[in-house]
Order: structure tokens, then C-alpha cells, then sequence
């Protein structure tokens, strides 16, 4: 059921007329409201002479608080619309996703949450013989008449699947949709042999403006000078990891005390090599916290999960998007998914107050507390973990932790570096908060594609204007609904999971483009092995019909 955005008047259909109004009389309007007859005239219930409290308290249940019962038009299931990647069965994708957007009976949007169990999803296999595990829990809700579903493959379908949408048990949309088969589950190892083809299917931008910024200087990559002059330039900087890709097999060797984190880059290169053959390619990535090449004169191109304005270093998406991406719906409980359903109360019921909770990797951290114990009626930021000014925590305090999807029960969130870009700032980006950015030398692979002013509020790195910003939010709060909303809109596209492999893909594909020499599996790496347990089978059909041209072509 759904709420119209635009103010209403509601009719009740009928009451008893000697109603006595209880303890429980709001729970009796909001069924009411169920059973409404909905009217932008001004009449008002009749049945209910000399109960004008009870009238009044109807009247605001229904209009004054966005109950998901309560609607002007309803629900239309086959003016809904369904799409996404997750109804394609190229896309593969660790977990597959697709929207809803709920649509009224005059083929309007919703634009708030008509209530979180309006639909449901079944998707099961078109071979009823096979024994397919998927799990698809409820539709996230998004807030907005919008729903995310997600589904997670644990075998392939060889046939197909059927992909179930329904409102109050009426299909929705097109639905059924049928998902011709096969359909590849995570860990099976077969990739698209046709770059092109795989893109189109992924819906790749045709440019990333980050990545030709990153590549500039770089029109050549001299192969055999990289792999004399970053060893020795970078080796003792912390972790770095060689890898080379050839023919579709991924091996590296490591150099550097603090290499542990080369499980992040070993699992996103593995998993983009099983959906997609990726160039023959020889480079080096930095799995430390800060950016390497601070040279401007013949810089040498390392890939790094963060960028700064002082450093030449090729960005990819950090380890900490990569990962959860990865893992949705099984190792993590935070992702660019999941936080979607969870951004807390609508923009009204928020609290309305700044708010910051993390460690103490920044001493700009530690000022937001002093800042917050003087303005309590702005800010509330408290730190969670001590580590590198712990002589300092007797004087600060230490703050309880606070469940991330909490953060959004406040209307502002404070986003601070941390050693460098603070990586929560994607997942404040995808909730309902207005985010008000500290200015830093340090960004993600995104950042190019937000706009200060229209998706965030920017703060003085000094944080000497927080304040002054918390009190313009409070002040001109529609403007920051906007500005909050035009963010959470923006981050939505950029950081979907289907962006992130062609974000991926795509500075390999630069790369390779630009290599001098020959790539090369050396003596002292080792393969980084595909899973090959029970969980990665599945019968390839791209690798037997390239075997069969093979084989024909060697005829």
C-alpha cells in the first residue's frame, strides 16, 4: 500500500457509532485507514458526532505520520516496474540484485515507503529436478516507494530461473521473469570471452573520468623499468604485491613486512577473471593505507586503493568496498546493499543533531569531541577505539559503540579522515543523512563524481566552520533534505556492484594498453589458485563451445 507525497484528506468507509475511544483507539485508526476511501475534498467523518478527539487523532494518523496503510492511491501491481541486472543471467555478479518501484493506479511514483512488506520474491529453478540453493531474503525496503532485492546463487542453474515479483499475492510488473539458464553462481569459473559483450551486459560507463585522470601521466608503462625501480623504491614502504595476469590465470609474489591484506586484491582479481578474460597484464599494487608516487618527474604507476592530491598512485576502489561487495549477504553485515534498507527514520523523525562515532585516527577526531561536550545541542561525536593518542584518553573519554545503521537515526553525519580517506564515506553516502565532508588531500575512486554543495556539505579541514554549517543545515532544512537526497541518489549509481568490476576492469584494460614489454609469470610468483571445491562446480558452456572452435579450427 502506498502513501501519496502530496497532502490528502481521508474519508473513513465506516465506524461504529458508539465507539468508546481506549488506550488502544490509535491502533483502530490506523486499520481504518486501511479501508479509506481517499478524497482531496475537506469532508471528514460523520459517524462520529460529538467524538471530535477521536476524529482528530484519525485525521493525524493518517495524514500527519506516514503509516504504510495509509494511502490516497493505491498500489497498481502492473504499473509497477521491475529492472536490473539481476534479471539477466550474463550478469554475474556475486550477489544478483534488481529494483521495484512501486507505482499507483494514475501510474504515479511513490516517493515514500508504502511499508516494508509490500512485496515479496520467490525465484526458483526452471529445472524443478535440480537441486539449486538461492537465498533471497525480504525486499529492502529503500524509504523512498523504491525496493532493492537481492538473491545469492551457492550453484548454477542450468536451465534458468523464475523470478516471482507479488503485491497481496497479484504478480507485479511482468512477472513472472524468466531467466534462461545457465545461470552462473559466484564461483564458477567462466569467463565471457568478449570483453565487449561482458560490458554492455554490465552496463560499464563508456568513460571514467577518474581513471583518465589517474592515467595521464602515464602514456607508456616500460615493464622492465617497473620491475627494477619499485622494488627498490617502494619494497620497505609497508606491502606491495606483483601480480601478473596471463591468460586468464592470476600470479603474484609479495614484497614488504605487511602483505596479509593481498587477500582483498587475490579475491577481487579472481573473482573478475571468473566472469570476464582479462588482458595479459604485469603491475603492482599497494595494500598500505597511503599512496606511493609522490615523484611528478617520470612517476612510476602503482595501483592503490586511495589517492591524494600530493601523489600519482592509479586508484581502484578500496578494500573495504571490495570486500563487503564480495561478501554481501554472507561474511559482512554492512555493504553497498544492505545499508540501503537501513538509513533509520524518515528525514522529520530524524534526530537533529551532527553525529560521529570511530577511533582515534585523526587528531581533527578528537577535537570533534571537545567540539560536541561545548555544543551538545549540535554535536554528538564520541571515540570508540584508542590507538594512536592513547595518553589522551583519560582527558577525551571513550564513547560506547554504535551499530552503524544507528548513525542514520541522526540527520548529519560528520565524515573525518581517519590515517587517510575515511572509507565509511561511501556507506554515509547510500543512507538518508545529510553528510557534511571534511575538505582532504585524500579520495576514492568516486569522489570525482560528487559535487561539494549538491551531494554533500564540504567543512574547512580545520573543522573551524562545523558549526557554522550544522547550524545553516538546521536553519535551511528543506535545502539540506535536497542536497542529502541529491547524495544518497548519486552515490546509488556510482557504487552499485555491477560499477565496480567495470571500474575494475576497465583500469586493467588501460593499463594493458599502455604496457612496453612483454608480461611475464616469473620464477618466484605463485598462481593464485581458483576455488575448486564443491562449492565452485558448474558445468561451463562458454569453455565447452570455445574447446568445440578449437578443436574445429585445429580440423
Amino acid at each position: 500500500m502506498g502513501v501519496s507525497s502530496a497532502p490528502t484528506t481521508c474519508r473513513l468507509r465506516s465506524l461504529r457509532s458508539n465507539f468508546r475511544p481506549s488506550i488502544s483507539f490509535t491502533r483502530t485508526a490506523v486499520r481504518v485507514c486501511t479501508t479509506m476511501a481517499c478524497d482531496r475534498s475537506a469532508d471528514i467523518v460523520h459517524s462520529f458526532k460529538g467524538a471530535l478527539l477521536f476524529k482528530f487523532l484519525v485525521l493525524v494518523s493518517c495524514i500527519g505520520i506516514n503509516v504504510p496503510g495509509c494511502q490516497c492511491n493505491a498500489i497498481s501491481p502492473e504499473r509497477c516496474r521491475v529492472w536490473g541486472p539481476g534479471l539477466k543471467h550474463e550478469a554475474v555478479l556475486p550477489v544478483r540484485y534488481f529494483f521495484i518501484q512501486a507505482v499507483n493506479s494514475k501510474g504515479e511514483n511513490l516517493t515514500v515507503s508504502p511499508g516494508t512488506d509490500t512485496f515479496k520474491v520467490k525465484i526458483r529453478s526452471l529445472d524443478v529436478k535440480a537441486h539449486v540453493r538461492v537465498h533471497v531474503p525480504a525486499p529492502l525496503d529503500r524509504g523512498d516507494g523504491s525496493f532493492l532485492v537481492r538473491y545469492r546463487l551457492y550453484n548454477t542453474a542450468p536451465k534458468g530461473l523464475e523470478v516471482e515479483v507479488l503485491h497481496q499475492d497479484s504478480a507485479v510488473a511482468e512477472s513472472p521473469y524468466i531467466i534462461q539458464g545457465p545461470v552462473y553462481h559466484e564461483y564458477c569459473d567462466c569467463p565471457e570471452p568478449n570483453a565487449s559483450v561482458w560490458r554492455n551486459i554490465m552496463q560499464c560507463p563508456a568513460v571514467e573520468h577518474q581513471i583518465l585522470a589517474d592515467f595521464k601521466p602515464f602514456p607508456t608503462v616500460d615493464l622492465k623499468r617497473l620491475r627494477q625501480e619499485v622494488p627498490q623504491r617502494f619494497s620497505n614502504r609497508g606491502g606491495l604485491i606483483h601480480y601478473a595476469i596471463i591468460n586468464n590465470q592470476v600470479y603474484r609474489r609479495t614484497l614488504g613486512k605487511y602483505t596479509d591484506f593481498k587477500m582483498f586484491s587475490d579475491e577481487m582479481l579472481l573473482s573478475l577473471t571468473r566472469k570476464v578474460v582479462v588482458p595479459d597484464v604485469e603491475f603492482y599494487i599497494n595494500v598500505g593505507d597511503w599512496p606511493l608516487e609522490t615523484r611528478s618527474v617520470e612517476p612510476l604507476p602503482v595501483l592503490s586503493w586511495c589517492g591524494s592530491t600530493d601523489t600519482k598512485d592509479i586508484i581502484l576502489p578500496t578494500y573495504e568496498v571490495t570486500h563487503s561487495t564480495l561478501e554481501t549477504m554472507r561474511g559482512v553485515t554492512n555493504d553497498l546493499l544492505s545499508v540501503q534498507g537501513n538509513t533509520g527514520p524518515t528525514w522529520a523523525n530524524k534526530t537533529e543533531l551532527a553525529f560521529f562515532r570511530g577511533r582515534d585516527s585523526r587528531e581533527e577526531r578528537l577535537q570533534l569531541v571537545s567540539m560536541s561536550k561545548k555544543n551538545p545541542e549540535l554535536l554528538d561525536a564520541g571515540i570508540t577505539g584508542w590507538f594512536f593518542f592513547r595518553e589522551r584518553e583519560k582527558y577525551v573519554g571513550k564513547a560506547p559503540l554504535v551499530g552503524f545503521f544507528d548513525f542514520f537515526k541522526y540527520k548529519y553525519q560528520v565524515n573525518v579522515d581517519g590515517t587517510v580517506a575515511a572509507y565509511r564515506f561511501p556507506y554515509l553516502m547510500l543512507g538518508n543523512s545529510l553528510i557534511l565532508k571534511q575538505d582532504s588531500q585524500y579520495y576514492e575512486h568516486f569522489y570525482s563524481q560528487l559535487k561539494s554543495g549538491t551531494h554533500y556539505i564540504p567543512v574547512k579541514r580545520n573543522l573551524s566552520d562545523l558549526l557554522e554549517k550544522i547550524k545553516w543545515a538546521k536553519q535551511n532544512d528543506a535545502t539540506a533534505q535536497e542536497i542529502a537526497r541529491a547524495g544518497q541518489l548519486a552515490a546509488r549509481e556510482i557504487l552499485q556492484p555491477s560499477r565496480l568490476y567495470c571500474y575494475y576492469y576497465k583500469v586493467l584494460h588501460m593499463y594493458s594498453e599502455r604496457q612496453t614489454g612483454q608480461p611475464t609469470q616469473h620464477a618466484d610468483m605463485e598462481l593464485v589458485p581458483q576455488p575448486n571445491d564443491h562449492t565452485a562446480l558448474c558445468p561451463c558452456e562458454r569453455k565447452s563451445q570455445q574447446e568445440e572452435t578449437n578443436s574445429k579450427d585445429e580440423l
